[in-house]
């Protein structure tokens, strides 16, 4: 089996995705691996309904979304890692985050994918399908999902 160099660790800043993290590094440091950090900001949209921002406005909470996702991810890895042995690699991508994960483990070639689930059942989760079902379904390296407590 190949060694895992390259973990990547979705992240939406939920308890559940500290319990990722915490097991990416851990991994990490057995591996001597790198952690590709990842958080998706849903596209703003400019119109809805029958009201438009002008495209100022877009720009300008869509800044205000990074600076808050860097600041918030920043804290997490504080949070979570105890260890200066990981290097980790925090970035910040706009889409749809099932489309953005399975773009960057192809893009950064990641052997690994460690993915928090957030343990809700339901019909809208049946009828959608959770972020870690899809990306456990079209990966092309392995995923390892880590239960919500």
């Amino acid at each position: 089996m190949a060694t895992t160099k390259k973990i990547l660790v979705p992240t939406d800043f939920s308890k559940f995705s500290d319990n990722a993290l915490k097991q990416a590094v851990e991994m990490a440091k057995q591996n001597k691996a790198k952690i590709y950090l990842l958080h998706v900001i849903g596209v703003v949209q400019q119109c809805a309904v029958d009201y438009c921002m002008d495209q100022q406005t877009v720009d300008s909470l869509n800044k205000q979304l990074i600076k808050a996702s860097e600041d918030m991810m920043q804290k997490q890895i504080k949070k979570v890692v105890n260890s200066k042995d990981v290097e980790i690699i925090p970035y910040i991508v706009n889409g749809k985050p099932y489309h953005e994960i399975i773009k960057e483990q192809e893009d950064k070639k990641i052997d690994l994918i460690v993915i928090a689930t957030h343990g809700q059942s339901g019909i809208i989760e049946h009828l959608l399908g959770s972020v870690a079902e899809k990306v456990s379904k079209h990966a092309k390296c392995p995923v390892l999902l880590v239960r919500g407590k």
